[in-house]
């Protein structure tokens, strides 16, 4: 039986992250679990807020986004990142993102989301700064960017690079704790943002990346009859960070999978999708 992946969700208050699949079911990503799946056909675009896409077109194996460019245009159109929806009314929270050292981005997330938006990013520590109206949280957002100097977003490399060689909690904690301090010192916040204590959480434990080793290699796509097989060490994000049968240790965005019709295939099969090698050995590219 062939499933559709909906990519990785972090449930409020969950310690765990779980792989959605079309039609409802999820699959728990404990660390320790054997992962086994092969794709089949071509990917598929996977359509724009809750519609299919009209042609079933095909999509590029190597995008993180399964859609067609109509279908992402309509999804961006809808987008409160985009500024798509204005006048929402619920309330919304600036938050202070670590990834590692030096590696810091503010954003805003709806309140009704808890931290789940930080979590589907990677943030290994992060603390709220403010909650009020979606336009006040983004021109607050768009403030402390400027003032602080950090970018808006960071890149998932970058990110993959330095989860098996954190500094210690403490340092983690210190970091972001000074950086809020800075950002609440500001002035020119809207009016209408309230501020808020800092109060870091840190994710390293939820997403397994104590002890967590280096990754040696990281897939660039699926193929058809492409199969990716290994044992669960860690999800942080989008990511998993799986020890293959060949003892590699490669990560896996799962945003890859989405598009793809998906079958079983056995845990200690290995990898046979295209792979970029951060150890010695260059790129391994198409099937092996």
């Amino acid at each position: 039986m062939a499933w559709w992946c909906a990519g990785v969700a972090w449930p409020v208050g969950a310690r765990v992250a779980v792989l959605r699949w079309e039609g409802g079911r999820v699959s728990p990503l404990g660390a320790g679990r054997e992962i086994g799946f092969r794709a089949e056909g071509d990917r598929r675009c996977v359509g724009a807020r809750g519609n299919p896409c009209p042609v079933r077109a095909t999509v590029s194996a190597r995008v993180t986004q399964a859609r067609c460019d109509e279908c992402a245009r309509l999804d961006r159109a809808h987008s409160v990142a985009a500024d798509g929806v204005p006048d929402d009314p619920r309330t919304y929270r600036v938050y202070l993102a670590w990834f590692g050292p030096g590696m810091v981005k503010v954003g805003i997330t709806a309140e009704e989301r808890g931290a789940a938006r930080l979590l589907e990013q990677g943030a290994v520590a992060f603390t709220w700064l403010g909650r009020g109206p979606l336009m006040a949280a983004r021109r607050t957002e768009e403030l402390l960017r400027a003032a602080l100097g950090v970018p808006d977003r960071i890149p998932y490399g970058r990110k993959r690079a330095v989860r098996a060689a954190l500094p210690p909690a403490g340092e983690r904690v210190a970091e972001v704790a000074e950086l809020h301090a800075r950002a609440v010192a500001l002035g020119g916040w809207a009016g209408s943002l309230e501020r808020m204590a800092c109060e870091v959480v840190d994710h390293a434990a939820v997403f397994g990346l104590d002890g967590l080793p280096p990754a040696t290699g990281v897939v660039r796509g699926l193929t058809g009859g492409g199969v990716v097989a290994g044992r669960l060490l860690a999800a942080a994000g989008p990511d998993l960070h799986l020890r293959t049968a060949g003892d590699e240790v490669v990560v896996l965005d799962t945003r890859l999978m989405t598009g793809w019709s998906l079958v079983g295939a056995d845990p200690a099969a290995g990898m046979s999708v295209p792979v970029t090698w951060t150890r010695a050995g260059g790129e391994q590219d198409g099937l092996f």
